[in-house]
């Protein structure tokens, strides 16, 4: 008896041994408590705008019936937002639950880090991880190992929906013939550039690329412009492209979701529908704006959370992505983490800390810094510029199109435009804006003295903040009123970047 007693101490003993040294490495197992094995299927968007959703306020017409659709069988967060408004960063945050300077994953390449990321920590506990489209941008690790993997190529350029559904589909039946609950990423090239009937879209499609086209198609006179963005006949000719392109996810999103229709797979998957940042337009995308990093997060979980319910109160992030997942599947959390799980707030209950949200900005694509930080609350926002010095100016994607140039264009004999075109080129060390009843972020309030005393406690939180996740930009907040000296800290790091990532 003693012998068997001290048998399965010793097994218990090796057991728990391994499990620590798992953890150690940043593999988590199952929790004990488990016995659903829920499905996770993500959706994401590509530079999507929130209030171009209809179920988030869009006003054109019937522009995203399947999302709504989706909405309506689930809660929308009012207040939901990524943490860094441009595509890998942002998605790095979702894989890893980690702000971009503690993950490794500022700008456009992956984490050599040995950190948890939620593909390798699910598939350690049985799920069958699959992803469609943005793979290397969704992939936190370069040898990230997911179970299955198609990109754009093979998904019609990203905006083909029968492909989707087909390769979605393949996922699912791999996960069943294997006795596994699926994770699934599912990112749609649209609305990101090219838009519908642009002449680099035609050119892949006269290259044998199967693009397919929306099932609507919209007219200027059927928009909507943007507040953020002047009404000139350019500006309408390229949203109007833009809102094609949202229309054609919509309907990838639709084919996806049929899936779980026709698979018996609605009970027991919870859905999340977001996009990685705001519209690739001036004062969205690649910036610290409201519109930039305000997403339209849906979370549908039958039985969990209340049908057609809009949460106006609470402020998720992408930080809080993967703890939220590994709660809802009784995984362990890792230690060292900077989300929260939101499970709680999903299950209408209470849960501190859910007042406010941290959002950042690093370098674009060509690998060019320009470090901003935002702190936002329901009613205000408080933006600090690292780079904005009176003279370097801002570039970036979002300047590509016909918007930017026609706003120089008009600029020049419209002052109010000029000075907004002057806003965007160079910013100011500081913005203040009152987001509630502002959202455009049109009136800077920052030399305004009503708001002297509130600013200094943004300027006190935001600082707090900093000093709490050891962000990097704060020997630059410390020294906001000296710009020689932000130039010269800021040429430091450039240099220090350019050895670490030299441009190909």
């Amino acid at each position: 008896m003693h012998k068997l007693l001290f048998l399965g101490s010793l097994i218990v003993l090796i057991a728990c041994e391994s499990a620590k040294k798992k953890e150690e490495k940043g593999v988590f197992v199952q929790g004990e408590n488990n016995t659903e094995r829920l499905n996770i299927l993500l959706i994401t968007a590509d530079d999507l705008n929130k209030n171009s959703v209809g179920a988030f306020g869009s006003v054109v017409a019937n522009i995203t019936p399947n999302i709504d659709k989706l909405a309506s069988q689930g809660v929308r967060f009012k207040n939901g937002h990524v943490n860094v408004a441009v595509c890998q960063p942002s998605r790095g945050i979702l894989a890893t639950g980690k702000y971009s300077h503690n993950s490794g994953i500022e700008g456009f390449f992956h984490t050599k880090k040995e950190i948890p990321d939620i593909v390798t920590t699910l598939k350690t506990n049985g799920y069958y991880t699959g992803i469609l489209g943005k793979v290397r941008h969704s992939s936190p690790k370069e040898l990230t190992p997911w179970d299955f993997q198609l990109d754009m190529k093979d998904l019609g350029m990203g905006r083909n929906k029968e492909r989707y559904y087909t390769e979605a589909k393949n996922i699912i039946k791999n996960a069943k013939q294997e006795g596994k609950p699926f994770y699934m990423m599912a990112n749609s090239h649209d609305p990101h550039r090219p838009f519908v009937f642009t002449k680099r879209e035609e050119k892949w499609m006269s290259e044998g690329h199967d693009i397919l086209k929306p099932s609507r198609i919209y007219n200027e006179n059927q928009v909507a412009i943007p507040g953020f963005l002047p009404e000139l006949p350019l500006v309408r000719k390229e949203v109007t492209q833009y809102f094609n392109s949202v229309r054609r996810l919509d309907d990838t999103v639709g084919r996806i979701l049929d899936i779980l229709e026709e698979e018996g797979l609605v009970d027991n998957t919870i859905v999340m529908f977001l996009s990685d940042n705001g519209m690739a337009f001036p004062f969205s995308k690649t910036n610290c704006y409201l519109h930039s990093t305000n997403t339209p997060w849906i979370v549908r979980w039958p039985g969990k959370v209340r049908p057609n319910t809009i949460n106006t109160k609470d402020f998720i992030s992408a930080i809080d992505f993967f703890p939220t997942i590994l709660e809802a599947t009784g995984l362990q959390t890792p230690n060292g983490l900077d989300g929260t799980s939101f499970v709680p707030t999903l299950l209408g209950q209470k849960q501190k800390g859910r007042d406010k949200v941290f959002t950042q900005f690093f370098e674009t694509s060509a690998k060019k810094q320009f470090p901003m930080r935002c702190i936002q609350d329901a009613k205000y926002g408080y933006i600090f510029n690292a780079w904005s010095d009176g003279e370097t100016k801002f570039r970036n994607e979002s300047q590509s199109g016909y918007t930017y140039k026609a706003m120089v264009e008009a600029g020049k004999t419209n002052p109010e435009i000029a000075a907004r075109v002057k806003l965007f080129d160079n910013r100011e060390v500081e913005e203040f804006y009152d987001f509630e009843n502002d959202p455009n972020a049109l009136h800077n309030l920052i030399e305004d003295p009503k708001y002297t005393e509130i600013i200094n406690k943004y300027r006190v939180d935001m600082k707090l903040w900093m000093e709490k996740v050891n962000d990097p930009a704060l020997v630059f907040f410390e020294v906001r009123n000296d710009k020689i000296e932000m130039a010269r800290l800021l040429a430091v790091e450039q240099e220090k970047i350019n050895k670490l990532r030299p441009r190909k």
